[in-house]
């Protein structure tokens, strides 16, 4: 009778007969010699007719004095019984007159082997049609998606997630990873720069230094502040920003975002806007470092003058303070850079009068001395 159940084990075993044997020999073998071990439910004539078991297949090969060969039973039982029928196929010890050996090579779960194919097709299905057919809903999320995405790209050497429009803005909001960028981008703004982890670059430095503000928005969780403090540490931060408590700033709603950075931004475009002098008393210092300006911006340099409008020194920023401990016969003091805390020390113990710079830190005090920004003097 033809076989009609469905596969689930291959046994598959190989044999050796010490004598020259046909293939109708072997097959005679495993039914003849296992029939009645296992008992009557167990034979492989039963087993075959209530469709248990399928057709066997054997192939024999011949050499001069011995018959080698495998042998494959399909077999739709469960895996105890399959593990009867080889235990009882390899204790034939004769085929014919001949003495013979059986050994089990492995009982393969064929349903394991078809999980691998349909998975293997299933991929293929999935490429292809992916590809080939993309419903309207996805064209429209994708349209979206790149909307925002075209205006995300990288900086520095770290390749560290910014949008487009950092590099053109004169202030720059440092957010933690491309999720803020992309939530800043939904809210309108597209000056964030993403320093992604508690380590920050040193290229992030460099860029916050030719802006004109810095604003640190940050995760409103325990984690968030403790970033922020490390990005103090190393960037001069003009503006402190934290999400609403135990918030993410990329969980923030576009609304959200926009109501807490919307006065900082208005203000900051303020202070921006096209310099002026802003105290008429400092038309003097004004026109002198006016006359300074161009050959001093963007040069990383300091120049040193004295009450005659001479120039005492040039030097390079990085060693401005150590010029000017212990110097003498300075009034004004103007760099391309931040006046810090450590400068202004210098420089009052120096007796300088007059300090000019792009920004102002944070000063514990600031007492005896005038410190300007070249905007105060209405200069840039």
């Amino acid at each position: 009778m033809p076989y009609t159940g469905i596969v689930k084990y291959h046994v598959k075993l190989s044999f050796e007969v010490d004598g020259l044997v046909e293939r109708a020999d072997i097959i005679g073998a495993i039914f003849g010699q296992t029939e009645g071990l296992l008992g009557p439910e167990m034979n492989l004539n039963e087993l075959q007719r209530v469709s248990k078991v399928g057709r066997i297949e054997v192939n024999t090969f011949n050499t001069e004095n011995t018959t080698k060969g495998d042998a494959l039973l399909p077999m739709s039982t469960d895996i105890d019984t399959c593990s009867l029928i080889a235990a009882a196929i390899e204790s034939i010890d004769k085929v014919g007159p001949f003495d013979s050996v059986f050994k089990l090579d492995a009982i393969d779960d064929v349903r394991a082997s078809k999980k691998e194919d349909i998975v293997k097709r299933a991929k293929e299905i999935k490429q292809k049609w992916a590809t080939n057919s993309v419903s309207e809903g996805d064209e429209m999320l994708k349209t979206v998606h790149e909307n925002n995405s075209d205006k995300i790209t990288t900086y520095g050497p770290k390749k560290l997630h910014c949008s487009t429009g950092v590099f053109d803005s004169k202030w720059v909001i440092l957010v933690e990873g491309r999720a803020d960028i992309i939530n800043l981008l939904r809210a309108g703004y597209d000056n964030a720069l993403a320093f992604e982890g508690g380590r920050i670059d040193e290229s992030i430095k460099e860029l916050c230094d030719k802006k004109d503000r810095v604003v640190a928005f940050t995760d409103g969780d325990r984690a968030g502040g403790f970033i922020l403090k490390e990005l103090k540490s190393v960037v001069h931060v003009d503006v402190e920003l934290r999400a609403d408590e135990g918030i993410e700033v990329e969980e923030l709603t576009p609304k959200r975002v926009d109501e807490l950075l919307s006065p900082i931004s208005k203000k900051i475009t303020q202070e921006l806007e096209q310099p002026s002098l802003k105290n008429e008393d400092d038309s003097p210092l004004a026109e002198i470092c006016k006359a300074k300006y161009p050959e001093l911006n963007e040069s990383l340099e300091a120049i040193a003058l004295n009450a005659d409008h001479s120039q005492v020194f040039k030097i390079p920023i990085s060693e401005l303070v150590q010029k000017i401990s212990g110097q003498s016969g300075i009034k004004y003091l103007i760099l391309d850079g931040i006046i810090t805390q450590r400068l202004f020390d210098a420089a009052k113990d120096a007796n300088v009068e007059h300090v000019v710079g792009h920004r102002i830190a944070k000063l514990s005090h600031t007492d005896g001395m005038s410190l300007k920004t070249f905007r105060d003097l209405g200069i840039a």
